[in-house]
């Protein structure tokens, strides 16, 4: 699938790490360092512009080298880019970590996963089909 951006950043555009990632890397483009003190939440510019095609979304998800190593994480996680967004990629940072963290010019903060998705029609019924599980949830299935 090829899909149209215009790089304004100061790096190349964002790759696959391996043969089957299924995400590509976003780089921060920044003119400073940005440093996040603990729970502070910052939106970090990527330069990128994307034109997606209909039926489609793009999602920012969490690196999870950041999320384990320095509890970074995106905070709307996973964010959507929606089809009609022409808007800078910005992704929003949360610091969750004891100790402040800072994030520099071309350092990878997230994830890009192209997803394909529907438009639904609501059909209003008085009951649903039954199911073994039913209405059990949130932990229902007794695994810890």
């Amino acid at each position: 699938m090829k899909i149209n951006v215009i790089n304004k950043s100061k790096h190349a555009l964002p790759e696959y790490a391996t043969a089957l990632s299924a995400g590509l890397d976003l780089r921060a483009n920044l003119d400073a360092p940005v440093t996040l003190g603990s729970l502070e939440r910052a939106m970090v510019p990527t330069g990128l512009f994307i034109e997606l095609p209909e039926s489609y979304e793009a999602q920012v998800r969490p690196r999870s080298g950041l999320a384990a190593k320095h509890g970074l994480t995106v905070l709307n996680s996973p964010g959507t880019i929606d089809a009609d967004y022409r808007g800078e990629i910005k992704v929003i940072l949360v610091n969750l970590s004891n100790e402040p963290f800072t994030i520099n010019d071309g350092e990878r903060v997230a994830q890009l996963v192209i997803a394909r998705h529907e438009h639904i029609l609501w059909n209003e019924t008085e009951e649903l089909g039954l199911t073994e599980r039913g209405e059990g949830g949130f932990g229902h299935s007794g695994k810890h």
